[in-house]
């Protein structure tokens, strides 16, 4: 029997989402991405090497397993040869097994242009790769989507009146040089085998594959806490990530997901602007920093970084109905002293449970019963606390460095 299971960040995302899909990605017929863009950054580790995925599903390091980018991803098409040609010159083969929405909005060289613009005045903190400007024209119901590009009247038509939106934005609002129209169209049109091998309606191959009882897995990118609704609002992301954002960015209902496992770290980081009450400033921010190597996956950006918040992933657990949490990066609390956690505030400020720390490795134990007992104490009280089990804890970042519980 089929059991459909959706994988999502509790917290700023940069959870390590990507090796968690990587290692369970194995069981399934597909892995389907839903929502976000080429701002995603899913590292996966297998035998020493390190492969950075920002569009294309982590299950794609698998052969036999089926990858889908859903409709509710926006689609920089530029992004998106970059990394399949890049994947494909590694051994990675795409045929018959990769599939994109005809329904994904196109990210198109204006929004890069208003979104980098935005931000100098906004100090938001985005990636500046479009994705926020295509989300605000989709939703305007004025996108370029992936499956216009199979009609170059459709195509021209609506690209003129985008791009002449966006230019008379440029121009007279931010007063910037503005793009030229036939030039947007040839760029599109020169990824046009990018729609004529992967363009297909992917709610139709999802609801045949769960006729046949095929075994899915939904992969979100970013994380609860960057929410455009549930986040820390407006220093979020422009897409629905956290599990209500499966059945609009895939088109299937949420009685079709069995599974909900919740990714957090065994601390906190955030990249870009926006409130972080666990910060920290101090040595140990330095130190989780190090041991973490914490640099955004998409940016390069240096993550900010913090104690664990449980009251912010309490909540995250419920936002999302987890059935089962992964811990990651625990290794990289081996070496600390003291542990502290945000159990709750007090005039807004973080108030602190503190423990003692292991001092002695944990990298590499795939047995519980084999983590220090201080370790084990970490883990089960925030198990408690959230109300959630904690089935994974990732004690590295390959594969096979994973406690399954």
């Amino acid at each position: 029997m089929s059991s459909n299971t959706l994988i999502l960040g509790l917290q700023w995302g940069d959870e390590g989402k990507g090796k968690i899909v990587d290692a369970l990605s194995k069981e399934v017929h597909a892995v389907c991405r839903f929502q976000g863009g080429h701002n995603a950054g899913h590292t996966i580790k297998v035998n020493d090497k390190q492969t950075v995925l920002h569009l294309t599903p982590s299950g794609i390091l698998h052969p036999n397993v089926n990858c889908v980018i859903g409709n509710g991803v926006v689609l920089s098409l530029e992004a998106l040869d970059k990394e399949i040609n890049g994947l494909i010159d590694t051994g990675i083969s795409f045929e018959n097994r990769f599939y994109v929405s005809s329904g994904c909005a196109l990210i198109l060289p204006s929004h890069i242009s208003i979104d980098k613009i935005r931000d100098k005045k906004e100090s938001i903190g985005t990636t500046g790769r479009g994705i926020g400007p295509s989300y605000e024209d989709k939703i305007a119901r004025r996108a370029v989507r992936f499956g216009d590009i199979g009609n170059q009247d459709i195509l021209r038509q609506k690209v003129e009146l985008l791009v002449s939106y966006h230019n008379r934005l440029l121009v007279e609002l931010y007063n910037e040089k503005p793009h030229d129209i036939e030039d947007v169209i040839s760029e599109i049109m020169s990824y046009k085998h990018l729609y004529d091998k992967y363009c297909t309606d992917t709610q139709g191959l999802i609801y045949d594959w769960f006729k046949d009882d095929k075994s899915l897995l939904f992969e979100g990118a970013q994380g609860t806490l960057l929410d455009i609704d549930h986040g820390t609002y407006p220093y979020v992301t422009s897409s629905s990530t956290t599990a209500g954002g499966v059945s609009t960015g895939l088109g299937l209902g949420p009685k079709y997901i069995d599974r909900i496992i919740g990714i957090s770290k065994a601390y906190c980081t955030r990249v870009g602007e926006g409130p972080f009450p666990t910060e920290l400033f101090d040595d140990n921010g330095k130190m989780l920093a190090e041991k973490g190597h914490e640099f955004g996956a998409t940016t390069g950006r240096p993550r900010r970084c913090g104690w664990l918040d449980l009251f912010a992933l309490k909540k995250a657990v419920f936002t999302n109905s987890v059935t089962d949490i992964c811990l990651t990066k625990l290794d990289v609390m081996d070496e600390f002293s003291e542990i502290k956690v945000c159990v709750e505030y007090e005039n807004e400020k973080p108030v602190y449970k503190t423990f003692r720390g292991w001092d002695s490795s944990t990298v590499g134990i795939s047995k519980f019963e084999d983590l220090p007992i201080q370790a084990q104490e970490y883990i089960n009280f925030i198990e408690d606390f959230v109300g959630c089990r904690i089935s994974y804890v990732s004690t590295g970042p390959s594969r096979n460095q994973t406690i399954h519980r």
